[in-house]
């Protein structure tokens, strides 16, 4: 028999490099009431810290095991039941769909459709992602900005400029079949295992590189640096796409992956009758610590090679908003972001080793619908636009605003760094930020940091390090669609992903890129 037995916990300190899968076993054993001998198999499924005691911090664990007889019935051990297929296999592809975007929703939902035998046309605005760190790269030394190409647009998405973070609050079986796939093309195997899996920026651009030939080895095509300037609409049917070079592609389903920052879709998707509708967001800074204050914090003194550089998620509800910290980069850097000239828009990311100095996370403060000051359904797009378009008058170019906590706490401008330096992509401004983000912004961070100081000593710290503005945290839209994914207005349209209002994270944009397929699949096969 085959059991997952869980709750598997080890003193940090008795784990050693050489002795950990021995001691999981010992310990598995001795729970399911077994000899260590009798175990024909043994595998760690899930493995996650408890720190909630300092000076006994200890791994939890699941195990996958095989027996050669059964187990008593215990909360802590289950039999092991394989994921059936949650999608029967479909027939013969009646079409062929083209996919609108290459961030992780369109790139997963092309690698379902080949699994089931179609052959997709991925539309993408951005350069391969090759080309398109040259032109992040060129942005961040030079201040040269490609509006199609850069760190929101291009090959992998927004994700593959920032930290690879592939935690999700979705409990989805396809989960597991990601993070399979993510191995297969580069990633690390330790995602499968790690309660807070991250592949890295420089690891991910290769794992996005090799999942694109595997999809192109299984029979996508994909056209990059082309826009998809409008849908091709007839008596309520989409009929295909036109693109920016004035090509036209038919197809009978088009999926749209287009991403959160995809503003000009959004406008002429409006104009072309697909139902958009508000939706919230959030908005504020990157905060900036020492790394080493985040690991005193959550550690103490204690230093184990289980211990990544320490990560953080804060949140407080203040009446009608919530401010909360978002996108934690450890050992990371602070990224000039923009995908729109004359804006600044920050992002945090993070290699796969995450051992620079500082560590970044968003800081936010919940924003919806009564702060647009519009019904339009891109009024959040507008609102967005302000804040970034504010920033860069107020520096004068693409230099980004950033001021010392301390400072503004007290409503004071900076005239330079204390301790932690900045690690912004590109040029800087020491100001004040007060009158460059929204009051209520600027008062629910005030009124939370010292909140965040007491459940993680540092954060609070006068010379942690504030970068403006930071406004891309989830999609200010949603594209209505049904219960079988496809768009309220337009037949053969299927919303998807992050960009539709339907995703938050890599993960999350993937899963859904899945289920769309899996959905056309469905619709257009004998």
């Amino acid at each position: 028999m085959e059991y997952i037995v869980r709750n598997i916990s080890i003193p940090l300190l008795e784990i050693t490099q050489t002795n950990e899968l021995s001691l999981v076993k010992t310990r598995a054993a001795r729970l399911m009431g077994v000899m260590e001998r009798d175990i024909q198999g043994l595998k760690i499924v899930k493995e996650s810290l408890d720190a909630r005691k300092k000076n006994a911090m200890a791994m939890v664990y699941s195990v996958w095991v095989s027996l050669p007889g059964t187990l008593k019935n215990h909360k802590d051990i289950v039999p092991y039941v394989p994921q059936p297929a949650l999608i029967p296999e479909t027939g013969e592809p009646l079409t062929r769909p083209v996919v609108v975007g290459a961030g992780p929703c369109g790139l997963f939902c092309a690698y379902e459709l080949v699994q089931r035998g179609f052959s997709p046309i991925v539309v993408e605005r951005g350069e391969p992602v090759e080309k398109r760190s040259e032109s992040v790269k060129a942005f961040w030394s030079e201040g040269i900005l490609n509006p199609e190409s850069n760190v929101q647009f291009g090959e992998g998405g927004a994700g593959t400029f920032s930290d690879g973070k592939l935690t999700t609050r979705i409990n989805d079986p396809r989960c597991s079949r990601i993070l399979e796939v993510l191995c297969e093309c580069g990633a690390s195997p330790d995602i499968m295992v790690r309660a807070k899996p991250h592949v890295g920026t420089d690891v991910l651009r290769g794992v996005v590189k090799n999942l694109r030939e595997r999809l192109k080895q299984k029979g996508a095509d994909f056209l990059f640096s082309t826009r998809m300037e409008s849908l091709l609409i007839k008596d309520g049917q989409v009929q295909g796409i036109r693109l920016s070079d004035g090509r036209e592609i038919h197809a009978s389903a088009v999926i749209l992956a287009i991403g959160h920052s995809a503003r000009d879709t959004f406008q002429k998707l409006f104009e072309q009758g697909v139902h958009l509708q508000q939706k919230p967001f959030s908005v504020g800074v990157r905060i900036e610590h020492l790394q080493e204050w985040m690991n005193e914090a959550q550690y103490g003194s204690v230093r184990h090679f289980k211990l990544g550089p320490a990560e953080y998620q804060l949140y407080e509800h203040m009446g009608n908003r919530t401010a909360y910290s978002f996108c934690m980069c450890p050992g990371g850097i602070v990224v000039a972001a923009a995908s729109e000239e004359r804006t600044i828009v920050t992002n945090g990311m993070s290699y796969h080793a995450r051992n620079g100095i500082n560590a970044n996370s968003a800081y936010v403060v919940s924003v919806g619908p009564n702060d647009f000051g519009s019904e339009h359904p891109l009024a959040g797009v507008a609102f967005q636009r302000r804040l970034e378009q504010g920033c860069y008058s107020h520096t004068g170019g693409y230099r980004a605003p950033v001021q010392r906590l301390g400072d503004f706490l007290n409503d004071r401008p900076s005239k330079g760094p204390g301790v932690v330096k900045p690690t912004y992509t590109g040029e800087i401004v020491y100001t004040s930020l007060k009158e460059l983000l929204p009051d209520f912004v600027v008062k629910g961070i005030k009124q939370s940091v010292s909140v965040f100081g007491r459940k993680l000593k540092g954060f609070d710290a006068d010379d942690a390090l504030l970068t403006a503005v930071e406004t891309r945290t989830s999609s200010p839209v949603r594209i209505m669609r049904d219960d079988k994914c496809k768009s309220i207005a337009v037949k053969g349209l299927y919303p998807a992903g992050e960009g539709a209002g339907y995703a938050g994270g890599i993960v999350s944009a993937a899963v859904d890129g899945i289920r769309v397929a899996e959905q056309v699949a469905l619709a257009y096969s004998k």
